[in-house]
């Protein structure tokens, strides 16, 4: 069963969390609500997510500043930020919400459905990016794992491991390139094509690295990581 990524919901309106969670609900993922940007920034410390909706207007502590204390942990700095706003200054409040990290910044009321596809992208993102950690860790296993049986007379495990390998790292490839053409057909985010694009490339490391293990190649392990 594949886990659900999770959705980080920060408004300090139970109303506006309310209506987000109704329109977000067909995702079929984990929302999860904070009500200030003191209560978001603790559930970040214990989970990952894999998009923050984040109200700018709160007491306290509001949407910028939380961002920020978002984009200077290491844990989280990678996760995209929405921002939601209902009021809208100009180009210059908005300039401020794109320098504080988020990947897009939408005044409301907001098309519920534009919503849901913006937020829909990063969550497929962010599926194929869990997806290819457990690829590169497979790999890393059988790179560490098969170096002193090979010296022994080798693994009889090996070419059924490496099927399996290469077999589930076809699903993620196939999945991955029909999101980048949906992202080319649409008006999609920069942010969004940029981190499909860095995606497509740690694949294709992945799997120069895991044709390199097959027999015949010649050549020793690769050298295999699996950050994001």
């Amino acid at each position: 069963m594949v886990q659900k990524a999770k959705i980080l919901l920060v408004d300090d309106r139970p109303e506006n969390l309310l209506a987000l969670e109704a329109i977000l609900s067909a995702l079929d993922q984990t929302l999860v609500r904070a009500s200030s940007g003191e209560e978001a920034l603790k559930a970040l410390l214990t989970d990952d997510f894999a998009v923050i909706l984040l109200d700018v207007q709160m007491p306290g502590m509001d949407g910028f500043e939380t961002a920020a204390h978002i984009k200077r942990r290491e844990r989280t700095r990678d996760i995209p930020i929405i921002f939601l706003t209902a009021i809208n200054h100009g180009p210059h409040h908005t300039f401020r919400g794109y320098a504080a990290g988020a990947v897009d910044y939408i005044s409301k009321p907001f098309d519920p459905w534009v919503l849901r596809a913006k937020v829909s992208v990063f969550v497929e993102l962010y599926m194929k990016n869990c997806q290819l950690r457990e690829q590169a860790a497979l790999l890393r296993l059988q790179l560490e794992g098969g170096g002193g049986k090979a010296a022994a007379g080798g693994d009889k495990e090996s070419p059924g491991l490496l099927a399996e390998l290469s077999a589930r790292l076809a699903a993620v490839e196939e999945q991955a390139e029909a999101l980048s053409k949906q992202l080319d057909d649409e008006s999609a985010d920069a942010a969004a094509v940029a981190t499909a694009a860095h995606l497509e490339r740690k694949l294709t490391g992945l799997r120069r690295a895991l044709d390199a293990l097959e027999p015949g190649t010649g050549g020793g392990p690769p050298s295999v990581t699996s950050q994001s």
